[in-house]
């Protein structure tokens, strides 16, 4: 049962691989809910691949609710009929890799509820960590420092205060991979240091102020720098 695994795979292409063979094996071996996984070495020498290769597989299986693990127990077939399983596992296979696009028009969709929601339901906590992320991204500017990692934690941390814990693990899976791109493709432009400062600030007022209407309009018009920014990369691919 060891995978042919093409040369120049990437990440993705091997945990596809490897979900293809988990769902063969579930069938093979006719598991129900509740069932347990062979061990992740077991998986791993079976299959011919690293056994972190067989954890981040499980993982995204995880994350779908298809399979569970518990900590010194071990990975089950989770609550769901076999059939059901099989079609989900090969709706998985059959996503494609996320475009820019798609990704900036999810997180823009998520982070004006996670404002609201914010602006609605933080506490003080929540407060001094939104206050603390924008203080670090701050300092780091001024400094004439790369601050992506800090707006990174700035937004995290709104969506942590929204008190959404699907939302937030949402905002955890997409935004460094839109940072990522930012990284790689973008042009620093200082002049707009001030302008982005200012509707971080907005933004944190707003929320700090339960001021709803403010913080959806202050997060929205942060946004268009993103938009802006996703347009011209857009442009760029297609030249």
């Amino acid at each position: 049962m060891k995978l042919d695994i093409p040369a120049k795979s990437d990440n993705g292409e091997v945990q596809n691989l490897i979900i293809s063979k988990i769902r063969d094996l579930v069938n093979y071996k006719n598991l129900e809910p509740g069932d347990k996984l062979p061990s992740e070495r077991v998986l791993a020498e079976r299959f011919g691949v690293s056994r972190r290769n067989v954890r981040e597989a499980i993982e995204k299986l995880e994350f779908y609710e298809l399979l569970k693990s518990i900590p010194q127990s071990g990975t089950f077939v989770a609550n769901i009929g076999q059939v059901a399983l099989n079609g989900m596992i090969n709706d998985i296979l059959r996503l494609k890799k996320h475009d820019f696009n798609s990704l900036v028009e999810t997180r823009i969709l998520l982070e004006l509820k996670t404002t609201e929601l914010a602006a609605k339901r933080r506490t003080a906590e929540d407060l001094e960590l939104i206050e603390e992320a924008l203080n670090s991204y701050k300092v780091k500017k001024l400094n004439g420092e790369d601050a992506l990692e800090e707006d990174l934690l700035f937004h995290l941390a709104i969506a942590r205060a929204s008190g959404n814990s699907t939302m937030n693990a949402l905002m955890l899976q997409i935004t460094p991979k839109i940072v990522s791109v930012f990284e790689n493709n973008r042009v620093c432009d200082e002049d707009e240091f001030v302008l982005e400062l200012q509707r971080h600030e907005a933004i944190f007022e707003a929320i700090k102020n339960k001021n709803v209407a403010k913080a959806i309009e202050s997060m929205q018009l942060h946004f268009e720098k993103l938009l802006e920014f996703c347009n011209n990369f857009e442009e760029n691919l297609n030249d």
